[in-house]
């Protein structure tokens, strides 16, 4: 009697111990990644990383109010890269104004410059109401991110006959080339350009960190929470007010 031969109906994404030896010998394929367990692991991920970055930002005193809560190790070395950038910031703090350019000066001024850190070069126009206006943000720029280098060129003395259309003109130099460029204000806020708009512009090329506490985005941002503390305290003393006056119903 001969031998018959019995088909198995094999479902390949069933989890079974014979699916397993199956797939070992390449029978029937792996399975694919279930979407909840990427799901689960990209969570993971992303809590692991916040935790790890936890101490991202925060200053000197922050780090101190921490010690009962980190372990202090790793604060300490945490609070040593703290100190340290800040020293590389102090040292890097050597600018603080405009300088003015000429253009004999231009390659070692500007472009040999931005070997060392960002210069950002204004191609100004003394007739022109937005570049009146660069000019003013220029100087609040400078003062406020001393490690970057501002400079301002009349634009004909820079480049021969450049049009006073183009002008003002942004140049953003780092490490001997032109890494942005902006003819007017146009692209940022024409005649309503405001700082926010311009330190936009240092975070997105990189020259400036958006955690920075220097920018006015975050300073906004910490005044908000000291409002809403402060509207939470007067509302906190309201209620305990409210309550005295219950108390002194029911006695």
């Amino acid at each position: 009697m001969m031998n018959q031969k019995v088909e198995m109906q094999v479902d390949p994404d069933e989890d079974t111990e014979w699916n397993d030896i199956l797939r070992k010998h390449g029978v029937i394929p792996e399975r694919p990644p279930s979407p909840t367990e990427q799901l689960e692991e990209a969570l993971q991920d992303a809590v692991v990383k916040q935790w790890d970055n936890r101490l991202e930002g925060k200053d000197l005193d922050e780090l101190e109010a921490l010690e009962d809560e980190e372990d202090e190790d790793f604060l300490e070395e945490y609070k040593q890269k703290r100190l340290k950038e800040l020293s590389d910031l102090s040292k890097a703090s050597q600018y603080g104004r405009v300088y003015p350019v000429t253009k004999p000066e231009y390659k070692t001024e500007i472009t040999d410059a931005s070997n060392d850190t960002f210069v950002l070069v204004h191609l100004s126009l003394q007739s022109s109401l937005q570049s009146r206006l660069l000019s003013s943000l220029w100087s609040s720029l400078a003062a406020k991110f001393p490690e970057l280098k501002f400079v301002d060129i009349p634009g004909s003395r820079a480049i021969e006959n450049y049009p006073d259309a183009n002008c003002p003109t942004i140049l953003i130099y780092r490490n001997g080339d032109v890494v942005k460029q902006l003819i007017t204000l146009t692209q940022l806020g024409g005649n309503a350009t405001n700082l926010k708009d311009l330190e936009k512009v240092l975070v997105d090329i990189g020259s400036v960190k958006d955690s920075d506490k220097r920018l006015i985005i975050n300073s906004e941002d910490e005044d908000l929470q000291e409002t809403h503390r402060l509207r939470f305290m007067k509302k906190s003393l309201r209620s305990n007010n409210d309550d005295d006056d219950d108390d002194d119903f029911f006695d």
